[in-house]
């Protein structure tokens, strides 16, 4: 209340938090940790302190480890009397130190130490083979993938990953270790390896870490993955392709031409044969798509690994694209199946022209194009794209001509409907038939111009940005490769789509000049005559182009008007001829009143065609032809001669 009066307020935790940073009270608690020792009480509320420190800010972390604070904290964990609560609030503090951007910096603190423990009951400790040492073997080798980045330590993981000799001898449990024991280390093994290889690549490859893991791959699938051993083996192999998947992600073609020199490529792919194509559960899943994305790192930039992965490669690319994408949403990793796939497509079938032509022949283009219809629209992007690299191909655009889907569209069809609602989730300004509104802005939508109020730097361009943002680039780039003309299967929504897609890029280019002229009059510049009259006729030919499309979107809307005219005036003289027709069948000529109906309806007909010339008619040709239809019936049903 004082504080209140006098005008004074508390301080946020913020500032008091910053003001800890700038002062030295971590690295000073930490020293004051040794002087203490007599006084576990002091020490304990000091470890909370800085427990408390280390965990709010990486600052204060990187005080601790000034004072080689995480060396210290673990010296007093191993002293004989330190009880439960030091130990929490010292565990505590280490995690919290590992967890910081100073990880390295704790890394090298406490790999050299040397713990030479007093403590009763580990001084004389001894491991055997029982089941609880193997726990706690497997609980150290949890602790590597932290606190390891011995040489040694890779070396010894390795050896444990060993898969077990053709005929192995019968131990007993006090001479060596179980098979089952043996499996569970491997696979602890290879789980700590996925952690640690990545940051010792070349201790990795010194000590041929890749013929290891290729070793154990190999006798997995050799042996087959039938009944409990064969979920063991899968489980081994599940955790191989992890691991190759981790070392070759890291983009080292020391790595990558290792695994190709050992025959990866032709070894992966026959793994996935391997698996039966009714394994549908995670593990089989995670396998199959790990593996393709291993095969993408191995080829993307490379044409003799292309040419290795061959018409093999295809056959299983082709598999799982037909599987299609009714599981994607299952939860088991069938997006990541489906995703993998047409990633592989990408690096490992484009560019080579044997390969695609392969691929070409056994319809995936097809295949990509049914994909496109039935997936999400997360993954339209990166099949555009793959269907686009593919036309580099001349063989590709025939495919793309010829091809329906199961309801009769074509290809360009299903790409102008892609590209309508593309600009529909944009906002883009159009009319209810999907014309262009407004000249000076064809293409823009709110986001682009949000986007290109920020841009008026010049160091970007909010129309540049935009083209890898959404997929009317990749579908101009596609229609651009088949050709505008003559394309199958269009309707008059198509047609109209397509005048704009056909000037997308006049409109882009003349967006970048309007993007131009505002940075120069943002900036206040103002060029000579001459730059400022050919700026401004640039822009006003791109406005020019803009109107003459949405001309011939009227030309296209008025041909339309009269196609409907024709089939409506078609349609009512067969109408007519068959009412005619059935009149004279239900009346004689001697029925003055038949007679009287025909005459009717002949005359409401004419009324109707009178009333169609009249363009402020409220009802159209069908809707009066239909009415007096309806009129004459009536009196069809009232004069007609009774049969008794």
């Amino acid at each position: 209340m004082l504080l209140f009066l006098s005008g004074l307020q508390p301080t946020s935790p913020g500032y008091r938090l910053q003001l800890l940073e700038k002062s030295d009270l971590s690295q000073t608690l930490v020293l004051s940790l040794a002087s203490v020792d007599h006084r576990p009480d002091i020490k304990l509320q000091l470890l909370q302190a800085l427990k408390l420190l280390s965990c709010s800010s990486d600052l204060n972390c990187g005080q601790i480890l000034k004072a080689r604070g995480a060396e210290s904290i673990c010296l007093f964990m191993s002293e004989s009397e330190t009880f439960g609560p030091v130990l929490f609030h010292s565990t505590e503090i280490l995690w919290n130190l590992l967890g910081s951007r100073n990880k390295h910096r704790s890394l090298a603190q406490l790999s050299t130490i040397e713990l030479k423990s007093t403590n009763p009951l580990i001084i004389n400790l001894k491991m055997n083979y029982s089941h609880e040492d193997l726990k706690m073997k497997k609980m150290l080798l949890n602790l590597l993938s932290l606190m390891s980045m011995d040489e040694n330590v890779l070396l010894s993981l390795l050896l444990l990953t060993k898969p077990p000799p053709a005929s192995p001898r019968i131990h007993s449990v006090s001479h060596g270790w179980s098979s089952v024991q043996s499996q569970e280390l491997q696979l602890k093994a290879l789980e700590t390896l996925c952690s640690v290889a990545p940051f010792l690549l070349d201790e990795y490859m010194s000590y041929h870490g890749n013929a290891f893991v290729m070793r154990v791959m190999d006798w997995c699938t050799r042996e087959g993955f039938s009944g409990p051993i064969g979920d063991c083996r899968k489980t081994l192999l599940h955790f191989c392709i992890r691991l190759i998947t981790t070392v070759t992600s890291q983009g080292e073609e020391i790595v990558n031409q290792d695994l190709c020199d050992q025959g990866a490529i032709s070894d992966l792919l026959g793994t996935t044969t391997h698996m039966s194509s009714d394994e549908d559960d995670a593990v089989s899943l995670e396998i199959k798509s790990n593996i393709q994305l291993i095969l993408s790192a191995l080829c993307e930039t490379d044409m003799y690994r292309k040419e290795l992965f061959g018409s093999e490669g295809v056959e299983m690319v082709i598999h799982f694209l037909k599987k299609g994408c009714n599981l994607f949403y299952s939860g088991l990793g069938h997006n990541k199946l489906l995703l993998s796939t047409v990633d592989c497509v990408w690096s490992c079938i484009v560019g080579c022209y044997t390969t695609e032509d392969f691929f070409l022949a056994k319809e995936g283009v097809c295949l990509l194009l049914d994909l496109l219809c039935s997936s999400p629209k997360c993954v339209h992007s990166l099949i555009l794209s793959t269907i686009l690299e593919l036309c580099e191909n001349p063989n590709t655009v025939s495919h793309l001509r010829s091809w329906k889907d199961r309801r009769g569209q074509t290809a360009p069809r299903v790409l102008l409907q892609t590209w309508r609602e593309e600009e529909a989730e944009l906002g883009v300004q159009r009319d209810q038939e999907g014309c262009i509104t407004d000249p000076k802005k064809p293409l823009c939508h709110k986001q682009q111009e949000d986007t290109r109020s920020l841009c008026l730097d010049g160091l970007s361009s909010a129309s540049i940005l935009e083209l890898g943002e959404n997929l009317r680039s990749k579908i101009y780039l596609i229609f651009y490769a088949v050709g505008f003309h003559d394309l199958p299967g269009l309707s008059f929504e198509d047609y109209l789509t397509l005048c704009i897609v056909k000037r997308y890029l006049d409109f882009k280019v003349g967006e970048v000049w309007d993007e131009i002229s505002a940075e120069l009059a943002h900036e206040g510049i103002r060029s000579i005559t001459p730059d400022r009259q050919s700026l401004e006729a640039i822009c006003q030919i791109s406005e020019d182009k803009a109107k003459r499309v949405m001309e011939k979107q009227s030309s296209i809307q008025q041909r339309q008007e009269k196609e409907n005219l024709s089939q409506e005036q078609l349609m009512y003289t067969e109408v007519r001829g068959q009412m005619f027709k059935g009149a004279l069948c239900n009346f004689s000529a001697d029925d003055i009143r038949g007679m009287y109906c025909i005459l009717f309806y002949s005359t409401a007909c004419f009324i109707a065609q009178k009333y169609l010339k009249n363009k402020h008619n409220m009802y159209s040709y069908c809707e009066w032809s239909c009415l007096f239809m309806d009129l004459t019936c009536k009196l069809l049903n009232r004069t007609k001669p009774s049969t008794e």
